[in-house]
């Protein structure tokens, strides 16, 4: 009886210790996240890199590459890794392109005989599955739209990163610099300012800057999309 009475206390103990078999596991779902990849080893940087999430939250890389022959000054932009902030608007959009593509799950290249442009390749990952696609040139107006503006955010990051290199050795030349900025964020060629808010708050705040500098920069303060 002593015997029963101990094997009947260890196996409740046993039991203690298990998870009932109906117990609910919990599966962490994957955040979705948006890639982009540009290269092209004609230009520098040849090749950047940037992740995107819901929140706009993202990471941009470049790598060096051979410097282009208008490079201003001589102010290469070394490789850059940083963090970096989208618009709600700018990443709603970018989403939503992604969903009405099959999540980049088509083909993307026309494989028409146009110039090289360098190879854009989109992907996304996510609880409703992943996608990829790479292309020179897309007869789809979205992705090909994409493709441009993604283009133009990596022109914005690369071009604040310009900016703090001639705030630090060349502040006589930030006023070619930000008015080439404000030049393209007007017609197209840089988009999304609010990735460069750090910078343009610097020099807007700046009384050792020409007066002009500080004009800009607020100027393009006042454009940055949330």
């Amino acid at each position: 009886m002593k015997y029963a009475s101990m094997v009947l206390v260890a196996a409740l103990a046993f039991l203690a210790r298990c998870p009932a078999e109906d117990a609910t596991v919990t599966v962490p779902v994957k955040s979705p996240v948006i890639t982009v990849e540009f290269s092209n080893p004609a230009l520098s940087p040849s090749h950047w890199k940037l992740t995107v999430h819901p929140d706009g939250s993202g990471h941009f890389v470049s790598e060096m590459g051979k410097p282009s022959p208008d490079a201003r000054g001589g102010m290469y932009v070394p490789n850059v890794d940083r963090d970096v902030q989208l618009s709600a608007k700018f990443t709603s959009s970018v989403f939503a392109t992604a969903r009405q593509h099959a999540w980049f799950n088509q083909q993307c290249e026309s494989h028409m005989k146009v110039a090289f442009q360098g190879w854009k390749s989109l992907s996304y990952k996510g609880p409703e599955g992943e996608g990829s696609c790479t292309f020179n040139y897309s007869k789809d107006k979205q992705i090909e739209a994409l493709g441009d503006s993604f283009q133009a955010v990596a022109q914005t990051i690369l071009e604040g990163v310009r900016l703090e290199l001639l705030l630090q050795h060349d502040p006589l030349g930030l006023d070619k610099e930000i008015d080439s900025l404000a030049l393209a964020a007007h017609d197209g060629r840089a988009q999304q300012i609010c990735t460069i808010r750090s910078i343009l708050e610097r020099l807007a705040q700046d009384d050792q800057v020409m007066a002009m500098v500080r004009k800009q920069a607020r100027s393009l303060l006042a454009k940055a999309e949330i």
